[in-house]
């Protein structure tokens, strides 16, 4: 018989939902439906329309190659598990926002940011608002990218460190300040990312949710053993085990959430650095330790940031974001 739906369940499907809504999302989604966990918590508590929103459910037994929920029943998002047009049309109605976060700092701003930007414009959540903050210490060298409608662009000024290990670990600092003082007040969401990148394909509203997390392309099929996770006991990232490998080069959800992780990740680096101590990878050793103790409400695929030199693997159907060549021997040295 069909899987039971608690009414804990049925009652968040149904808040805020009108009946043809509803009617529609069962009748699609009811032959194939395997409950995982939704972001709502109890909607009158959250201030981020985490309602109907969220209970556009995924098609969890479409991809029985992949595991598409996490043991905290956390939906994992792979190709064929979504409808993108009903996503689409429940966050317009909601009014889901959307900042994106992104450094270009020193040379990896001539060298990456027109082509992210550009690429941006052509698959990362169209037709919702979306509001870009480009970091950098040289304003004047950003380059004009013609945006589409709902879509605007800032440029915010950072200090250059002289180490890009600096660089990337301070982020989580100006990610915090720029929340709380400008993006929310203007956006539901915000989702932050490395500039040496190029979205190839929909980045679209089935991301969205109250804490995102992206699985590493390279540790997504490796036992937990080869999780490149700090051993240091002195580092305030140090972890023993965890749930599975997060990249930090893509991570988002609302912006009260992203606040609270980027507080966490500096406070922790802080903490560190008192005790001249350095994180394995940094930022990424520190997010892998908050989100192991906070866990996501959304898991997202390797599709949505892979690197080709990986070579084929028939799990990865799409590929939305792309690594790009990497040329750190240039673009790292002072």
């Amino acid at each position: 018989h069909r899987d039971s739906i608690s009414s804990e369940i049925f009652g968040r499907c149904i808040y805020g939902m009108n009946l043809n809504t509803l009617g529609h999302i069962i009748l699609e989604l009811w032959p194939t439906l395997s409950f995982c966990r939704t972001d709502a918590t109890n909607p009158k508590e959250t201030d981020t329309s985490d309602t109907s929103v969220y209970m556009v459910s995924f098609y969890f037994r479409s991809r029985s190659d992949v595991q598409t929920c996490t043991t905290w029943k956390a939906p994992i998002i792979w190709e064929g598990m979504f409808n993108p047009d009903l996503y689409d049309q429940t966050h317009k109605k909601e009014g889901s926002s959307v900042a994106l976060t992104v450094f270009a700092v020193g040379r990896y701003l001539d060298e990456y940011l027109k082509t992210f930007l550009q690429s941006s414009e052509n698959h990362f959540m169209l037709g919702l608002p979306v509001s870009y903050y480009v970091f950098t210490d040289m304003p004047e060298k950003v380059p004009h990218i013609n945006l589409g409608p709902q879509r605007t662009l800032k440029v915010i000024k950072v200090h250059k460190h002289s180490r890009w290990q600096d660089i990337s670990m301070m982020r989580m600092k100006t990610i915090t300040d720029v929340i709380e003082s400008d993006i929310r007040h203007h956006c539901t969401h915000v989702f932050c990312f490395d500039v040496d990148q190029v979205f190839v394909g929909r980045f679209g509203s089935e991301a969205l949710g109250e804490s995102v997390a992206l699985l590493h392309a390279y540790f997504y099929r490796f036992p937990k053993s080869f999780f490149s996770y700090d051993r240091n006991p002195n580092s305030k990232a140090y972890m023993e085990t965890g749930d599975f490998y997060y990249h930090a080069a893509v991570f988002g959800g609302t912006w009260k959430s992203v606040k609270a992780l980027a507080e966490a990740c500096y406070q922790s680096i802080m903490e560190d650095k008192k005790n001249n101590v350095e994180a394995l990878w940094h930022d990424e050793s520190h997010l892998n330790k908050y989100l192991w103790m906070h866990k996501p409400s959304r898991v997202l695929s390797p599709e949505y940031c892979w690197d080709i030199q990986i070579g084929y693997r028939s799990d990865i159907q799409v590929t939305r974001l792309l690594w790009a060549p990497k040329q750190y021997d240039k673009l790292r040295t002072p």
